[in-house]
């Protein structure tokens, strides 16, 4: 069975994206892995709430944009789901877990330069599009 993970693309007028502190130091929204019994929405809401410090209600979730990657790491197929939500307040502050060392909120163009990977940053570029579009 593959791993699943699932988080936000969180938005104010720019993208976060969160710096892991362990591996390659890479750049991602808050994401994190599905726990037994847990549904995807729910687990992208801890993993927010826990690697960024934003709850449901800093967050107005977007209509109609889900994003699936899919990829491998170490060999074994991954899954991740990202939903679209904007930040309530654009004041509220990032709270980093251990997890992260850094956070940057970022235009597109300095998001997928950070992003590096192609599907992330096609991620991305796909927010941008739809929030044109709304």
């Amino acid at each position: 069975m593959a791993l699943r993970a699932c988080g936000f693309v969180i938005f104010r007028r720019e993208f976060l994206l969160l710096q892991t502190s362990y591996g390659e130091h890479h750049w991602t929204p808050p994401k994190g892995h599905v726990d037994p019994g847990e549904d995807d929405f729910t687990t992208a809401l801890r993993e927010t709430q826990e690697e960024a410090g934003l709850g449901k209600d800093h967050l107005r979730i977007v209509d109609g944009f889900l994003q699936r990657l899919r990829y491998q790491v170490r060999g074994k197929d991954k899954e991740v789901l990202y939903w679209l939500a904007e930040l309530r307040d654009p004041n509220t502050q990032v709270i980093l877990s251990e997890e992260h060392q850094d956070y940057r909120w970022a235009k597109l163009e300095e998001a997928c330069k950070l992003a590096k990977y192609q599907d992330l940053q096609d991620t991305l570029t796909a927010a941008q599009r739809h929030l044109e579009t709304q």
